[in-house]
Protein backbone atom coordinates (compact mmCIF):
# COMPACT_ATOMS: atom_id res chain seq x y z
CA UNK A 1 0.00 0.00 0.00
CA UNK A 2 2.63 2.41 0.97
CA UNK A 3 4.62 1.88 -2.43
CA UNK A 4 1.16 2.98 -4.16
CA UNK A 5 0.38 5.46 -1.95
CA UNK A 6 4.49 7.00 -3.28
CA UNK A 7 3.55 5.83 -6.85
CA UNK A 8 0.45 8.19 -6.74
CA UNK A 9 2.31 10.90 -5.23
CA UNK A 10 4.89 11.00 -7.66
CA UNK A 11 2.42 10.75 -10.55
CA UNK A 12 1.24 13.98 -9.07
CA UNK A 13 3.81 15.32 -8.46
CA UNK A 14 4.84 14.69 -12.03
CA UNK A 15 1.33 16.00 -13.38
CA UNK A 16 1.38 19.34 -11.32
CA UNK A 17 4.88 20.23 -12.12
CA UNK A 18 4.03 19.63 -16.19
CA UNK A 19 0.46 21.71 -15.72
CA UNK A 20 3.25 23.98 -13.98
CA UNK A 21 5.54 24.66 -16.63
CA UNK A 22 2.30 24.78 -19.15
CA UNK A 23 1.11 27.50 -16.90
CA UNK A 24 4.48 29.53 -16.77
CA UNK A 25 4.36 28.92 -20.82
CA UNK A 26 1.14 30.32 -21.56
CA UNK A 27 1.71 33.35 -19.12
CA UNK A 28 4.84 34.11 -21.02
CA UNK A 29 3.46 33.90 -24.41
CA UNK A 30 0.58 36.20 -23.44
CA UNK A 31 3.39 38.67 -21.63
CA UNK A 32 5.31 37.85 -25.39
CA UNK A 33 2.08 38.69 -27.58
CA UNK A 34 1.59 42.29 -25.37
CA UNK A 35 4.67 43.22 -25.64
CA UNK A 36 4.84 42.63 -29.66
CA UNK A 37 1.57 44.48 -29.89
CA UNK A 38 2.48 47.35 -27.83
CA UNK A 39 5.85 47.59 -29.90
CA UNK A 40 3.57 47.46 -33.30
CA UNK A 41 1.18 50.34 -32.21
CA UNK A 42 4.35 52.71 -31.85
CA UNK A 43 6.13 51.07 -34.88
CA UNK A 44 3.11 51.77 -37.26
CA UNK A 45 3.65 55.34 -36.66
CA UNK A 46 6.99 55.69 -39.23
CA UNK A 47 4.48 54.24 -41.73
CA UNK A 48 1.79 56.47 -42.12
CA UNK A 49 1.47 60.32 -42.96
CA UNK A 50 -1.10 62.03 -40.88
CA UNK A 51 -2.64 65.50 -42.78
CA UNK A 52 -1.58 68.91 -40.66
CA UNK A 53 -4.53 69.07 -39.71
CA UNK A 54 -4.52 66.25 -37.56
CA UNK A 55 -1.85 67.99 -34.75
CA UNK A 56 -3.58 70.85 -32.96
CA UNK A 57 -0.24 72.97 -33.43
CA UNK A 58 2.86 72.56 -35.36
CA UNK A 59 4.85 71.07 -31.94
CA UNK A 60 2.33 69.28 -30.89
CA UNK A 61 3.38 65.98 -29.79
CA UNK A 62 2.44 62.75 -31.07
CA UNK A 63 -0.56 61.29 -29.22
CA UNK A 64 -1.22 57.44 -29.01
CA UNK A 65 -3.90 56.94 -26.98
CA UNK A 66 -5.29 53.28 -25.63
CA UNK A 67 -9.12 53.68 -24.38
CA UNK A 68 -11.24 50.78 -23.06
CA UNK A 69 -9.15 47.57 -21.66
CA UNK A 70 -5.68 48.68 -20.95
CA UNK A 71 -3.84 45.49 -21.56
CA UNK A 72 -0.38 46.90 -21.97
CA UNK A 73 0.22 47.69 -18.55
CA UNK A 74 3.84 49.54 -18.63
CA UNK A 75 4.87 47.94 -21.49
CA UNK A 76 3.66 50.33 -23.90
CA UNK A 77 5.14 53.37 -21.63
CA UNK A 78 8.51 51.67 -21.89
CA UNK A 79 8.37 51.55 -25.67
CA UNK A 80 8.07 54.70 -26.50
CA UNK A 81 10.30 55.60 -23.45
CA UNK A 82 12.19 59.14 -24.78
CA UNK A 83 11.07 57.61 -28.61
CA UNK A 84 9.81 60.37 -31.07
CA UNK A 85 7.79 60.74 -34.29
CA UNK A 86 9.97 63.05 -36.34
CA UNK A 87 10.39 66.21 -34.08
CA UNK A 88 7.66 65.49 -31.84
CA UNK A 89 7.93 63.91 -28.47
CA UNK A 90 5.90 60.92 -28.53
CA UNK A 91 3.24 60.72 -24.98
CA UNK A 92 0.41 58.13 -24.47
CA UNK A 93 -2.60 58.98 -23.31
CA UNK A 94 -4.97 56.37 -21.31
CA UNK A 95 -8.48 57.04 -21.58
CA UNK A 96 -11.87 55.74 -20.55
CA UNK A 97 -13.66 57.47 -23.03
CA UNK A 98 -11.92 59.25 -26.14
CA UNK A 99 -13.10 62.75 -27.99
CA UNK A 100 -11.81 64.71 -30.99
CA UNK A 101 -10.43 67.00 -28.18
CA UNK A 102 -7.76 64.28 -27.10
CA UNK A 103 -5.85 64.51 -30.76
CA UNK A 104 -4.85 61.39 -30.85
CA UNK A 105 -2.80 59.88 -33.99
CA UNK A 106 -3.33 56.33 -32.99
CA UNK A 107 -6.03 55.38 -30.91
CA UNK A 108 -6.02 51.72 -29.67
CA UNK A 109 -9.61 50.25 -28.81
CA UNK A 110 -9.16 47.81 -25.73
CA UNK A 111 -12.55 45.26 -26.38
CA UNK A 112 -13.22 42.22 -28.36
CA UNK A 113 -16.60 43.25 -28.11
CA UNK A 114 -17.64 44.80 -31.62
CA UNK A 115 -20.61 46.88 -30.38
CA UNK A 116 -17.91 48.43 -27.71
CA UNK A 117 -15.44 48.51 -29.89
CA UNK A 118 -17.79 50.82 -32.29
CA UNK A 119 -19.33 52.97 -29.43
CA UNK A 120 -15.33 53.91 -28.50
CA UNK A 121 -14.45 54.54 -31.99
CA UNK A 122 -16.93 56.88 -32.89
CA UNK A 123 -16.30 59.72 -31.42
CA UNK A 124 -12.63 60.05 -34.28
CA UNK A 125 -15.05 58.27 -36.86
CA UNK A 126 -13.53 60.33 -40.13
CA UNK A 127 -10.92 61.82 -38.12
CA UNK A 128 -7.11 61.35 -39.34
CA UNK A 129 -6.86 58.96 -36.57
CA UNK A 130 -5.32 55.50 -36.93
CA UNK A 131 -7.87 53.14 -35.21
CA UNK A 132 -6.17 49.90 -33.48
CA UNK A 133 -8.23 46.90 -32.72
CA UNK A 134 -7.41 43.99 -31.53
CA UNK A 135 -9.09 40.33 -32.67
CA UNK A 136 -12.44 41.81 -33.72
CA UNK A 137 -14.20 39.29 -35.73
CA UNK A 138 -16.84 41.46 -37.33
CA UNK A 139 -15.83 43.64 -39.90
CA UNK A 140 -17.49 46.73 -39.78
CA UNK A 141 -16.55 46.97 -35.80
CA UNK A 142 -12.63 46.69 -36.60
CA UNK A 143 -10.31 49.40 -36.55
CA UNK A 144 -8.04 50.42 -39.59
CA UNK A 145 -5.68 48.20 -37.78
CA UNK A 146 -6.86 44.82 -36.50
CA UNK A 147 -4.38 42.31 -34.94
CA UNK A 148 -5.01 38.85 -35.03
CA UNK A 149 -3.36 35.33 -34.55
CA UNK A 150 -1.81 33.80 -37.11
CA UNK A 151 0.33 30.58 -37.02
CA UNK A 152 0.98 31.42 -33.58
CA UNK A 153 2.09 35.18 -34.56
CA UNK A 154 0.45 38.62 -33.80
CA UNK A 155 -0.17 39.69 -37.06
CA UNK A 156 -2.27 42.10 -38.14
CA UNK A 157 -5.43 43.12 -40.79
CA UNK A 158 -5.37 46.75 -42.54
CA UNK A 159 -7.95 48.48 -44.16
CA UNK A 160 -6.36 51.13 -46.21
CA UNK A 161 -9.67 52.58 -47.84
CA UNK A 162 -10.80 53.25 -44.32
CA UNK A 163 -7.33 54.89 -44.11
CA UNK A 164 -7.55 56.99 -47.27
CA UNK A 165 -10.95 58.40 -46.24
CA UNK A 166 -9.68 59.68 -43.37
CA UNK A 167 -6.66 61.28 -44.98
CA UNK A 168 -4.01 58.80 -43.51
CA UNK A 169 -1.25 57.78 -46.15
CA UNK A 170 -0.25 53.91 -45.12
CA UNK A 171 2.73 52.83 -46.78
CA UNK A 172 3.77 50.17 -49.43
CA UNK A 173 6.08 48.55 -46.85
CA UNK A 174 3.34 48.21 -44.05
CA UNK A 175 0.77 47.32 -46.42
CA UNK A 176 2.57 44.38 -47.25
CA UNK A 177 3.06 43.06 -44.11
CA UNK A 178 -0.59 42.90 -43.57
CA UNK A 179 -1.62 39.46 -43.55
CA UNK A 180 -4.86 40.64 -45.74
CA UNK A 181 -5.81 44.24 -46.74
CA UNK A 182 -9.67 44.70 -46.17
CA UNK A 183 -11.33 46.29 -48.85
CA UNK A 184 -13.48 48.83 -46.33
CA UNK A 185 -16.73 47.98 -44.79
Amino acid sequence: MALCARWILGVTAVLLAWASANAVRAEESGMLELAVKATFLYKFQPFVIWPASAFPAPAAPFVLCVVGKHPFGLLLDKVVEGARAGDRAVTIRRLATVSPDDHCQILYVGTDDPVVAKQLEAPVNGAPVLTVTDEIKEQTAKGIINFVIADNRVRFEIDNAAAMSRGLVISSKLLSLAVSEAAGP
